[in-house]
């Protein structure tokens, strides 16, 4: 069950109690469901007007942090793939015991996935105009 229908339900059942028409009674019930969803709706619209605000500042602390955020990733999945690995195949031809080890990246796949999700789809919705 969702959690509108699950919020809703309660609300319905007393509606069953004090409005006997039944039309009026279907119109407040749907009306009552769709007032999450166009909130919902309009916290999505209030954030996209932020995020532009942000990526038209001219402060770079402002506007670059999803950049930032995306080279962090690239230069993070770059060291682990191919720095990492390159510098312990020199150190082994040299002869060198040190092994570098592998950054874990439990926890910054999930970020750059998503950052590439998005860009995805972003770049999906511009070739349909």
């Amino acid at each position: 069950m969702s959690l509108v229908a699950t919020l809703v339900g309660p609300v319905t059942g007393l509606l069953d109690k004090f409005i006997e028409d039944k039309d009026q009674k279907a119109m407040l019930a749907h009306k009552i469901a769709t007032m999450s969803e166009e909130h919902h709706q309009d916290l999505m619209k209030a954030q996209i007007e932020v995020n532009k605000v942000e990526a038209s500042n001219s402060n770079l602390f402002v506007s670059g942090w999803r950049p930032f955020i995306g080279w962090t990733c690239g230069l993070g999945m770059f060291g682990n793939f191919i720095t990492i690995p390159f510098a312990n195949f020199v150190l082994a031809l040299l002869e060198i015991t040190i092994v570098i080890p592998l950054v874990p990246l439990e926890t910054m796949m999930p970020v750059l996935m998503g950052m590439l999700g998005l860009g995805a789809m972003r770049s999906y919705e511009k070739t349909r105009k």
